[in-house]
């Protein structure tokens, strides 16, 4: 390497502080607990409201992709903001309050007239998808100007897995051995009148921290190669989806990994699975708090393999890791009945459920976090072929993908249960075991997650941008801001390399 290569390999870099990494991933967390919170939108419009459980599951998955269909022209919109206070945290402030006023009003649709009730609920999840995606839209491309360093950039995901665990195992725990059972363990009016009123205030606190995070860094220097930056039309985005091989694979890849993820977490799945086939809902949280810290070795794990093997590697083998744990779940939930897990009464059935379930469970939850880091890989790739900073496009392609596939979640719960005889409610903790529920449960924790680990893996067969690629793109990047000029090498990294010495 010349000494003006090592020079640029030097000077290539910007990093952040260790608590401005910290907070701004508390934008994550604030956007998650809506996510959370989101599992109980059946119950509240099947038992308050009164709708049918299928017409809701089917709803729920429509809205899941309306939400993906906007997450591009929201991402347009980020690319194209800039303003005083920053590209970022006036998007990240109003994309919550948005949440905020959707969910004050989805919360309260059965105090309207019985034929206004489903018009207004579906105009609040409408309202809710557009702030909640211009808020999380903001974690993905703003990894890109909070560091573009490859041994930092992995730490984000020691902070973001642990505030994970804190919204959905913490929060998982909360509800159902603390807030429910002060309602007689039924998703009471009462329940959501005080669960909504602590998310919304818990998120709104978090994303001011976040929005302290990222001031900074909130500037557009850091915005790609900063002033120089090209300018980026409508034509220059599809051709940008069109020739981007990157993102195109890891973000189908994360679209199935968010499948998986969205599958185990939601609460009627929770419910068929603690509730029907082990016997005790409050199992829910006792297991979860029980998995904390195994949770949280798994998510260090992560980040260490991301420093030393890089993003693609940690990914790949958490991915392979979790397949294997899925197929051993599935035989576990086959041999199990009601009683068999019970902690305080430990036998070989109930070590060996905890033990694989949290396993199978951890491991296809952490490449969910990678994959903030690793969108802000592609948009530092863009920028080395094109010159064109488009983290907002970027962040809200993989947003686009994981809505559409993550939507299937609650339409698959919903057929799976309708073809067992739950077309109009969803089974309860009080619903009995039978060899249907069971193939059920099997399905959600066993079968469909191993699916869709197997195909995100074949996605990322064709992922090419490892730790020695990001290498050769920040060199270049580097190249970018001391010369102001670049030449656009548009297409996937072998083509790159091919017609620029400077990646190769």
């Amino acid at each position: 390497m010349s000494s003006t290569a090592m020079q640029q390999k030097n000077n290539q870099y910007h990093t952040a502080k260790w608590w401005q990494i910290v907070l701004f991933s508390l934008n994550n967390a604030s956007t998650n607990l809506y996510l959370f919170a989101f599992g109980f939108v059946t119950y509240y419009s099947t038992g308050i409201v009164g709708l049918a459980a299928l017409f809701i599951s089917q709803l729920m998955g429509y809205i899941r992709i309306f939400d993906g269909v906007i997450d591009p022209a929201i991402g347009v919109f980020i690319d194209k903001t800039d303003t005083r206070f920053g590209k970022y945290r006036p998007l990240m402030f109003i994309g919550n309050i948005i949440t905020i006023v959707s969910f004050a009003i989805l919360f309260t649709t059965h105090l309207a007239p019985s034929a206004a009730r489903l018009p207004i609920l579906i105009a609040a999840l409408l309202v809710h998808k557009i702030g909640y995606s211009l808020q999380a839209s903001c974690t993905k491309a703003g990894q890109s100007v909070l560091t573009s360093d490859p041994k930092q950039r992995p730490m984000f995901n020691i902070s973001d897995g642990i505030f994970m665990i804190f919204v959905f195992t913490g929060g998982q725990m909360f509800v159902s051995n603390y807030l429910l059972p002060q309602f007689n363990n039924e998703f009471s009016l009462g329940f959501f009148q005080q669960f909504v009123t602590m998310v919304i205030i818990v998120s709104l606190v978090l994303c001011i921290l976040a929005c302290i995070g990222i001031a900074s860094k909130d500037r557009t220097e850091y915005f790609g190669i900063g002033e120089n930056a090209k300018e980026t039309t409508l034509k220059d985005y599809a051709q940008i989806i069109k020739g981007n091989r990157p993102l195109q694979m890891l973000s189908m890849a994360a679209a199935f990994v968010k499948f998986c993820v969205q599958l185990m977490a939601d609460q009627v799945a929770m419910i068929i699975l603690f509730g029907v086939l082990l016997g005790n809902f409050a199992l829910s949280g006792q297991i979860a708090g029980l998995v904390i810290i195994p949770d949280l070795l798994i998510t260090f794990g992560a980040t260490a393999l991301a420093r030393k093997k890089g993003l693609r590697g940690a990914y790949v083998i958490y991915l392979s890791l979790a397949s294997f744990f899925f197929v051993i779940l599935g035989l576990v939930l086959y041999n199990l009945q009601p009683g068999d897990v019970d902690l305080g009464n430990l036998t070989l059935k109930a070590v060996l459920f905890v033990a694989v379930y949290a396993l199978a469970r951890g491991l296809s939850r952490s490449p969910s976090s990678l994959v903030l880091t690793m969108s802000a890989d592609i948009s530092d790739y863009e920028v080395s072929i094109s010159g064109r900073y488009v983290a907002g496009l970027i962040g809200t392609i993989f947003s686009l993908t994981d809505s559409l596939a993550s939507s299937f979640a609650p339409m698959m719960i919903g057929a799976l249960l309708a073809m067992v005889g739950f077309s109009d409610v969803y089974p309860t903790a009080q619903t009995p075991l039978t060899p249907e529920l069971r193939m059920v449960a099997i399905a959600l924790f066993a079968v469909l997650p191993l699916i869709a680990l197997l195909i995100a893996l074949v996605f990322m067969k064709f992922y090419k941008l490892d730790s020695k690629a990001m290498e050769q793109v920040q060199i270049r990047i580097a190249e970018l801001k001391e010369k102001g000029e670049f030449v656009d090498i548009h297409g996937d990294l072998e083509t790159a390399d091919a017609t620029d010495s400077s990646l190769s």
